[in-house]
């Protein structure tokens, strides 16, 4: 699958895990068809994760869930 051209994601939404001062921040951007574009919110310029939208839905509810807890 061919990654998306990203330069239309004006609106980057930050992880409510993040955190608030300064230290580890992802942030995903909304709308992109098969994919969850992520990426660092202190270092844009070093591009994104584009990983397939099912394979971030189940990351995400794993992360709730507890399961990858140390």
């Amino acid at each position: 699958m061919p990654r998306p051209e990203l330069t239309g994601a004006t609106t980057w939404r930050k992880s409510s895990y993040s955190n608030q001062d300064g230290g580890n921040c992802v942030e995903v951007a909304d709308g992109f068809a098969g994919v969850v574009p992520v990426r660092d919110s202190k270092a844009p310029y070093r591009g994104t994760l584009q990983p397939p939208s099912a394979s971030w839905t189940a990351f995400v509810k794993a992360v709730r869930s507890g399961q990858l807890d140390g």
